[in-house]
């Protein structure tokens, strides 16, 4: 009875920081804000400097909020600021074809009325979700901030971590995160190792102004190169994400705008007339990455850091703001029971909660890709059969619609858009 409680044992060491966050791009600040609610003191570390992150410029880079996503940002405090530059998604329609020759007549159609809950998501553009993030990390009182400051170093102990940044200093904490990609040095530096591939294709990202009204409807036209995203934005825009094999992609990005609007049409089509670039264009390759482990002694991994995988279904951003509820959820609950929240037996919780649902991310995307991304007649027919099928039973519909909306799952707190 004379020995004091595991918290005020843990406050009397030498830390910096409760938690250092390595990666300043849209999972790292929204982690932060979320354990930063609950009291706890957190560092986010990121390489590049602030000026190119805060710029409000348009740049066409936009992101499918799940429902669950949007319950998370309302819950810390985020959503308020984007709600208004927020487009709802009511419909989704997802069809097969070829470019210029139309869609095939077998399709699947969701709209968000078969549910309860509302719009199964939104469309955000980039700068106006991270700006908000930013805003509100740098009025956190709780929250330090370290721009265009690179870790070099990482080493781990029974009690916590040392980070050593390039120009000599080190940061002690309780516990890592990694939020730094797909190339995670994080993740390096902990001697977690990947699996994954290239695919052989690259997305053309965009956005498009277009004459007819999209009326909230997204839309997915797969094609034998790849798929094409059509996402609707606030106005008389859309949100493109066009994959093609990875040299056609090269020579399309070439092109002059003209030119690379003449080479879109035919797979756009007329359905929203006459459409003109609105913003500038992009390109990533892409691939599969798949962390074998999403913790190391006094690490974890957050979003592209542990799971990187196809936009085919625009989960990427989703799944990592599961694994941010999830890992603010365990890390809280240990906090108030006197643990060690960075010890590897609260990690744990952590991996076994959130690993199952990436990994079947992970292959159901890689599985749609290599399904639809092809032109076998045989296949064809049958994938057009079977979302005929699907669109035509209302319980196998439903439930597409529940998992666009990110409700098929075993959900943290903060997705139910209750407080931790």
């Amino acid at each position: 009875m004379d020995n004091p409680p595991l918290p005020a044992i843990l406050r009397d060491m030498s830390f910096d920081t409760d938690i250092a966050i390595i990666g300043g791009g849209l999972n790292g600040p929204a982690l932060a804000l979320a354990l930063a609610a609950s009291g706890l003191h957190v560092t986010v570390i990121d390489a590049l400097p602030a000026a190119p992150r805060m710029d409000d410029a348009f740049d066409g880079r936009s992101y499918a909020l799940a429902l669950t996503s949007v319950r998370m940002l309302e819950a810390i405090g985020i959503w308020e600021q984007v709600a208004d530059h927020a487009q709802p998604m009511l419909e989704i329609k997802v069809t097969d074809g070829r470019a210029g020759e139309g869609p095939s007549p077998f399709f699947m159609h969701f709209d968000h009325a078969e549910i309860e809950e509302g719009p199964m998501g939104h469309m955000v553009q980039d700068r106006h979700l991270r700006r908000a993030l930013m805003d509100a990390v740098d009025k956190a009182e709780t929250i330090a901030v370290l721009n265009g400051q690179e870790v070099i170093a990482q080493q781990a102990d029974s009690a916590g971590i040392t980070l050593t940044l390039a120009g000599g200093k080190d940061i002690r904490a309780r516990l890592c995160v990694g939020a730094d990609g797909r190339n995670s040095g994080t993740a390096l530096r902990a001697g977690i190792k990947r699996t994954g591939w290239a695919y052989g294709q690259t997305a053309l990202v965009c956005a498009v102004a277009h004459e007819q009204p999209h009326s909230g409807i997204a839309h997915q036209f797969f094609m034998p190169p790849g798929p094409l995203a059509i996402l609707p934005l606030t106005g008389n825009r859309s949100s493109i994400v066009w994959s093609e094999s990875t040299a056609n992609a090269a020579r399309i990005h070439a092109l002059p705008d003209a030119e690379y609007l003449d080479v879109l049409r035919p797979r756009f089509g007329d359905f929203l007339g006459e459409i003109a670039l609105a913003g500038a264009r992009y390109t990533y390759p892409l691939s599969l990455s798949l962390a074998h482990e999403m913790i190391a002694p006094r690490v974890a991994l957050v979003g592209d850091s542990a799971h990187g995988v196809h936009p085919i279904a625009g989960q990427g951003l989703n799944a990592g703001f599961r694994d941010i509820a999830a890992l603010s959820e365990v890390i809280v609950d240990a906090q108030r029971r006197g643990e060690d929240f960075g010890a590897g037996v609260a990690l744990a919780r952590y991996q076994e909660w959130r690993r199952f649902d990436n990994t079947s991310l992970a292959l159901a995307t890689d599985s749609f890709n290599r399904l639809f991304s092809n032109d076998n007649a045989l296949i064809r027919m049958a994938r057009d059969i079977g979302m005929g099928v699907i669109s035509a039973l209302p319980a196998l519909r439903r439930g597409f619609i529940r998992e666009a909306a990110g409700l098929n799952r075993d959900l943290p707190r903060l997705m139910r858009g209750l407080p931790l």
